[in-house]
């Protein structure tokens, strides 16, 4: 029994019991804006059962599990072979065949896949980013192998299976399959063609031996992985499966797993190949040309999981908010307190209406969203992921000290922040990308100013934002230097015309006023007070 001096007064309830979709107001607004209305109703009834997933107490627990026990690695088995596996929580497999049931490998074979998907992989990053690694390998691997029409026949409708088919097996007898991809290498980093791994053709037509190391393979207990290797005709790409077709296991040396900050229920290792059997992908030389798609689809996941780990950490300060009580009042209604909250909310808002839209282009075949694409995505990668580390940790300090303590979630969601940032090409490789597109291709940035001109006329600040990103680019001395600046108003005019546009006018007001206009400090919590409105907070908390 409890002592009489501990009866627990003040606290919420846990954010559990809920819709995790449908309480989301600017995610709900975006799908049904990009999806044709003969989708709509299938769509919401499947991403709202995928929201009351996510906000159940038990797929929640799951996602505690697997972070609190990381995968093991097994190089050897008891009596001495070399088998190379990687041992993981049963909470990590029931998320993970929880997150291929859900569709978020299956975009490529469904109508309006890339918006349906892009919203269901905003959600299910909320209980645990760590399983969406493998999720989002396999759905980008596509692209690059339809690349090789043979390839693709035999191996992507594995890939977009919704069938979790765990086990290493020949791939021929599995009904699903998981990607990988090695690219980056200890001397290399993001300059991958300085990579080493040598490829030395085989007798039969495509294949080749592989000798060298990755030093980042995300996933290693998938079924194949792409990777980059030299070959005699320059660097190239390969398809590397794990169990070959005759039942043995191809030379997959695991050497260590990574310890990392976050994403702790996910294994990144480095692996070393030794005559290891691959499969060209592609033409020789053309390694880079040939990933380049799968690179474009994992930056995009990048800017979602970013959403939504922001979206969640919004969700738990205002959720906290609403019902704690200092000085005589909630929390949600001290006039601080609610400005900060106001500001996380717009912030969160702006990123889940950037990926939705960019989600929405990729689902159009048409050569102008494509254009746009390729200059908005690398720009909004840039961005939105280095929003996501100062809110987390905003969003915790709303906690108070609750907030840092495991329980609350939040510390978890702080270590995950930065990750997005990081992975698939860290801020100055995308700044320097946006500047490769501004400088050959001349119909991305054409593109793009008819995007943000949809918008002209709508807000002064937002056209004062427009003219002077204009003026930015004329002017091409010390560009290089200059690549973050110009791809961060690229960003952020990019969130301003959509907000304008398709945002309630409050929150475009905000927006416009603190991000383009200048009119709020350094810190979250600095928006003018004239613009800290009730509405704002009101439509970021989630309802149990």
């Amino acid at each position: 029994m409890a002592g009489s001096t501990h009866s627990v007064t003040n606290q919420p309830p846990p954010l559990t019991g809920y819709d995790a979709y449908t309480a989301d107001r600017a995610l709900v607004e975006a799908v049904e804006r990009h999806l044709p209305p003969e989708l709509r109703d299938e769509a919401d009834g499947e991403l709202s059962a995928l929201g009351r997933t996510c906000g159940s107490a038990q797929v929640q627990e799951w996602g505690v599990q697997a972070n609190e026990n990381p995968p093991r690695l097994r190089t050897h088995d008891r009596y001495g072979h070399r088998i190379d596996e990687v041992d993981f929580h049963p909470s990590w497999h029931r998320l993970l065949g929880k997150g291929v049931s859900a569709g978020l490998t299956a975009a490529w074979t469904r109508p309006g896949g890339q918006v349906r998907r892009a919203a269901a992989f905003v959600l299910w990053t909320q209980v645990d980013a760590g399983n969406c690694c493998p999720l989002s390998m396999t759905h980008a691997a596509v692209p690059a192998l339809r690349t090789d029409p043979e390839l693709a026949a035999e191996w992507e409708p594995l890939l977009t299976s919704m069938v979790y088919d765990r086990g290493l097996r020949p791939a021929a007898g599995k009904a699903g399959a998981l990607f990988g991809m090695g690219m980056t290498e200890k001397q290399g980093g993001s300059d991958v063609r300085a990579n080493t791994t040598r490829a030395v053709p085989l007798a039969e037509s495509g294949t080749y031996a592989l000798t060298g190391h990755k030093w980042f393979c995300s996933a290693p207990m998938s079924d194949a992985f792409l990777v980059l290797a030299q070959a005699p005709g320059g660097l190239t790409c390969f398809l590397v499966p794990r169990v070959l077709e005759d039942g043995g296991r191809n030379v997959f040396l695991l050497q260590r797993l990574k310890d990392k900050l976050g994403n702790r229920s996910n294994a990144s290792a480095e692996v070393e190949f030794d005559g290891t059997w691959a499969r060209r992908v592609g033409e020789e030389g053309r390694g880079v040309r040939t990933i380049i798609g799968m690179v474009a689809a994992t930056r995009l996941d990048c800017v979602l999981g970013s959403a939504g780990l922001m979206r969640q950490a919004v969700a738990q300060a205002v959720h906290h908010c609403a019902y704690r009580e200092a000085f005589g009042a909630r929390l949600t209604d001290q006039p601080l307190m609610r400005n900060v909250l106001a500001d996380l909310a717009v912030e969160s808002e702006a990123a889940t209406t950037l990926a939705l839209r960019l989600a929405a282009a990729c689902d159009d075949d048409g050569e102008q969203e494509r254009a746009l694409l390729r200059i908005a995505v690398p720009a909004a990668k840039y961005w939105v992921t280095k929003r996501c580390a100062p809110v987390a940790v905003e969003a915790a300090e709303c906690l108070g000290g609750n907030g840092y303590v495991e329980e609350s979630q939040l510390p978890r969601l702080v270590r995950e922040s930065p990750l997005n940032s990081i992975w698939e090409g860290a801020g100055n490789v995308q700044a320097l990308d946006v500047l490769r597109v501004l400088r050959r291709e001349p119909a991305a940035l054409d593109a793009y100013l008819r995007e943000v001109g949809l918008a002209r006329g709508a807000d002064h600040r937002l056209d004062a934002a427009i003219r002077s990103l204009l003026t930015e680019l004329a002017d091409l001395e010390g560009i290089e230097a200059r690549a973050r600046r110009v791809t961060e108003r690229l960003a952020l005019v990019l969130q301003g015309s959509l907000l304008v546009r398709f945002a309630p006018s409050d929150v475009a007001d905000a927006f416009c006023a603190t991000r383009l206009g200048g009119d709020a400090g350094a810190a979250f919590g600095t928006l003018p007070h004239s613009l800290v409105r009730e509405s704002l907070v009101e439509r970021a908390r989630p309802t149990l």
